[in-house]
């Protein structure tokens, strides 16, 4: 340990690397960060690691195992890809360390990133089509226009973010027009993840156009937010925020909603059963789940992947990447309709 450093705890040194890291992340990468950093701190203490200065080159190969492995009170064994996420925020964090003279200069280097091939980096998660059809159904005959409908049915029909959503507000929807405008709003707490250049209108077809005029004229609660806005989505408090909306769908894509269990569990004893609880079930999805299930289809239904780009808000090279799951037979019957018999 070099007689350079200056002492300091491993949960100081977080929070401050967090406050220097503030002004140039949004809120929810600001929240994943302290996530990762979080996981690091328990470890810290798991090792009677008080001082920084201490870390050592085998502390922090320790560190990826205890990890990897989901030795954590709270956190589980995660994937290549996730592992590499938090060992790159640590790696973040170990630059700063250094600049503030917490650890040597070098020490990030130290941190081994495990190798991701494409395949891997790819999530194949995604909500298959008759899977969203059936909710969809259920929903247009027991709960037409409710706020879980306008929820599951725009995500699905638009394929937009879970964070597009929720920014939306009434203004936004032009009924007669038949589309939806979505605005970047840091300012007022609704940024779009690609910030301007996400900034669109979304064609919405004539079906989902009565939906949402139905939710706003019956169910949608007449509040404004802390802004003085009046959201599309709300509560009766105002704008829903993300975390009832992710459990909305949680809770709605487990298949006991609209179908028999593949886990053989009774729904009246199933421990995931309630919306809290909904995300635990092995077959429910998320709502970035939605989206992929929603590019997947437009592209299986021929839609130009330049119309799905601008529509989705989704490089080329990224909707190849992560997005497209169609099958090489597939994406030659799609090129088939547009090549001449000649």
């Amino acid at each position: 340990m070099s007689d350079d450093l200056e002492p300091i705890a491993p949960a100081t040194a977080v929070n401050l690397y967090l406050d220097h890291r503030e002004p140039e992340l949004s809120e929810k990468s600001l929240t994943n960060q302290r996530y990762r950093l979080n996981s690091f701190i328990e470890w810290t203490q798991s090792k009677g690691i008080e001082n920084m200065n201490e870390l050592t080159g085998r502390d922090l190969h320790e560190f990826r195992v205890w990890r990897r492995q989901g030795k954590g009170s709270e956190y589980g064994e995660v994937s290549k890809v996730t592992l590499r996420g938090i060992l790159a925020t640590l790696r973040k964090f170990l630059e700063f360390c250094a600049s503030i003279d917490a650890v040597e200069q070098g020490m990030r280097e130290r941190v081994l990133l495990p190798e991701v091939n494409p395949e891997e980096a790819s999530k194949d998660e995604k909500l298959d089509t008759e899977h969203a059809e059936a909710i969809l159904d259920h929903l247009n005959r027991y709960q037409y226009a409710s706020r879980e409908h306008v929820i599951f049915g725009t995500l699905w029909h638009t394929g937009i973010r879970l964070g597009s959503l929720r920014s939306l507000d009434l203004r936004d929807f032009d009924a007669d027009g038949q589309y939806l405008q979505l605005r970047h709003r840091p300012e007022t707490g609704t940024p779009l993840k690609n910030g301007r250049a996400a900034e669109r209108s979304i064609a919405v077809g004539d079906f989902y156009t009565e939906v949402i005029q139905e939710y706003i004229e019956n169910h949608r609660d007449s509040v404004t937010d802390e802004y003085g806005r009046e959201p599309l989505i709300t509560s009766d408090r105002g704008r829903l925020s993300e975390t009832p909306i992710r459990s909305a769908v949680y809770q709605w894509t487990r298949p006991c909603m609209v179908g028999e269990c593949p886990h053989g569990e009774n729904p009246e004893s199933c421990e995931y059963m309630t919306r809290d609880t909904a995300s635990g079930c092995p077959s429910s999805r998320s709502p970035h789940s939605i989206r992929r299930g929603s590019i997947t289809k437009h592209l299986r239904d021929g839609t130009p992947e330049e119309v799905v780009s601008d529509r989705m808000n989704v490089s080329s090279d990224v909707l190849d990447q992560h997005y497209d799951q169609r099958s090489e037979r597939e994406k030659m019957e799609v090129r088939r309709e547009f090549v001449d018999d000649a």
